[in-house]
């Protein structure tokens, strides 16, 4: 049944999609969830070697590596997926969508929790990092190359290196943003830069004022005391 749920869920965000039979073919990230369902059940089982030689099979076949102690919930979908790496306790929840070079990998040698853990409908946009034991809440959006490090709560977006969170941004839809950031990203720090830089050109604005005034000066008896540079 998860399956073909993995199936369907690629007619849901694959445009490009067109039969089962090439989805199952063609599709690298189909065809690794494929992989994943057998070995993570050898795993459990206790077959783990038998599992880890499947699982890197797998990874010559796809180009996508899933650990089989990994734990992935329903609707998986990895899209593209070459260079996708899912580390061994890294816990996926349901309606999940990756894009490929995306890495949830580990940050320490020390045993246990070490991968992230991702809430539900989360997106990870295309050469995304997502490091440590972290976890990022339902709805999460994560932009194309960044690296994230820190828990992010649920409903939000993250972009940048590292990653920073969008000011006041929610998922107001059911809408798929493609990629993990749409088009209304609000960025606080590009924001924060172009304040600045307006405020460097009212500053050189009023500069000129001043120049111009006292240049004046010398033609009449004018004092700069009366004029009063801007500030926003």
């Amino acid at each position: 049944m998860r399956i073909i749920e993995d199936i369907q869920s690629v007619f849901d965000r694959d445009p490009a999609a067109r039969n089962t039979f090439e989805i199952i073919t063609c599709y690298s990230g189909v065809q690794a969830m494929l992989f994943y369902r057998l070995t993570h059940r050898l795993w459990l089982l206790k077959l783990k070697w038998l599992a880890r030689f499947i699982a890197m099979l797998s990874r010559w076949f796809t180009g996508i590596e899933i650990h089989p102690g990994a734990t992935i919930g329903r609707r998986f979908f990895i899209d593209h997926g070459m260079g996708v790496v899912i580390g061994e306790t890294a816990e996926i929840g349901d309606d999940v969508t990756l894009y490929h070079g995306v890495t949830l990998g580990g940050t320490t040698w020390q045993k246990g929790k070490r991968h992230p853990t991702l809430g539900n409908n989360v997106v990870i946009g295309a050469g995304a990092k997502i490091l440590g034991p972290i976890t990022l809440g339902d709805n999460v959006r994560v932009g194309s190359n960044s690296v994230v490090v820190k828990s992010i709560e649920a409903e939000k977006t993250v972009v940048g290196v590292p990653g920073r969170v969008l000011k006041e941004k929610t998922v107001k839809s059911e809408h798929f943003d493609s990629y993990a950031v749409g088009s209304d990203a609000d960025d606080p720090t590009v924001k924060a830069i172009n304040s600045i830089l307006q405020h460097l050109h009212d500053v050189d604005s009023q500069l000129h004022k001043v120049s111009k005034e006292l240049n004046i000066a010398d033609k009449k008896d004018s004092s700069v005391n009366d004029l009063e540079i801007e500030s926003k």
